[in-house]
């Protein structure tokens, strides 16, 4: 079964509106601020990549360019050596910021590949992978508070004012952050029975009672609390996509629960009787076999025979059922960002 899961995302922004010769403090904005804006239009172009391509080479290509932007930057700031005549400290906190975002991006990133290839063998592995790629996010908006905070410093020094208006792309990547929050929400309640539904299907298929009822009553209670949780969530704009996609595919998994997992056992122990029967008068010549013990046989294979096509019947339905539930998942949630998430 093949999960969605959107991919690390960066949403930093910096607000310049500067425009003179390189020869006065506002000129020595105007140069930060033009490098910071390469930065966050590339970085713009890979939120895009993320929320609206399904091709993982074109999303990996949209981070090279971005950290060969962040590099880039960061050597032509690097080179002004004296700052604004000596006055270097929004140099350095720039520098800073760059070097943090290329090492999160970069660096982090690899970790986060390496974390994502397993994040789908558990609910914990999950929500650690998710929680690194918010703490990525979380230490470069702390940078870009740092030299946000340094310009208006600086600015202050010199006696500059600075528009607090934010950009258009400034207001897209809030946008995205938001809609991608609320997705990323929705996702772990419906990861979370999934994974179990998984471990359900496993351990039917290892014909393990205990692992079948362990899983089958936790599943119940993660569906029950997906189902809680959705009756108070506020979806992005009131729209109700994915909530519903969400609430149909708990409503699902209850149903398995309930219906369909008493019936796995109750065919396995009917199994596992007639095999434990079977073994029994396998071990015992024709000769010492008495007419109950053959008649009992008998009559156990013929409420096998009987049943395997109702448990065949219903266990197909289930799993066309599912199938269905889990692509209009996928499908609502690509839905869902594509709508909300700003095209250009």
């Amino acid at each position: 079964m093949k999960l969605t899961l959107t991919s690390l995302l960066l949403f930093f922004t910096l607000t310049f509106s500067f425009g003179q010769e390189f020869k006065t403090p506002v000129d020595y904005l105007e140069f930060m601020g033009n490098e910071s804006d390469i930065i966050s239009k590339s970085t713009w172009k890979y939120t895009l990549a993320v929320a609206h391509s399904k091709s993982a080479r074109k999303i990996d290509n949209t981070r090279k360019t971005l950290v060969k932007n962040i590099q880039n930057a960061k050597k032509k700031i690097e080179n002004l050596k004296e700052g604004y005549k000596g006055d270097v400290e929004y140099r350095d906190q720039m520098i800073a910021y760059l070097d943090i975002s290329e090492n999160q991006i970069n660096q982090e990133y690899d970790k986060i590949i390496d974390m994502q290839e397993v994040a789908e063998q558990s609910y914990d592995f999950m929500e650690a992978y998710i929680l690194a790629r918010e703490l990525v996010n979380e230490k470069i908006n702390a940078e870009v508070d740092k030299l946000n905070a340094n310009q208006k410093i600086f600015a202050n020094k010199y006696g500059i004012q600075i528009s607090e208006s934010k950009s258009e792309l400034s207001k897209k990547m809030k946008i995205s952050s938001e809609v991608f929050d609320n997705q990323t929400e929705l996702y772990l309640i419906f990861f979370k029975t999934s994974i179990t539904d998984f471990n359900l299907m496993k351990a039917a298929q290892n014909k393990d009672l205990s692992a079948i009822q362990q899983n089958a009553t936790a599943l119940q209670q993660f569906a029950e609390e997906g189902l809680t949780k959705l009756k108070t969530f506020q979806s992005y704009k009131n729209d109700p996509l994915l909530v519903n996609a969400t609430k149909k595919a708990m409503e699902f998994y209850q149903k398995e629960a309930t219906e369909l997992a008493p019936k796995i056992i109750s065919f396995l122990m009917l199994n596992e009787k007639m095999e434990e029967s079977n073994t029994a008068m396998n071990n015992k010549s024709p000769k010492n076999r008495t007419k109950e013990e053959i008649d009992a046989f008998n009559k156990l294979v013929n409420e096998v025979n009987k049943e395997i096509g109702n448990y065949n019947k219903l266990n197909a339905k289930f799993n066309a059922d599912k199938n269905l539930m889990v692509t209009n998942w996928n499908n609502s949630s690509e839905s869902f960002v594509s709508k909300h998430v700003p095209k250009d």
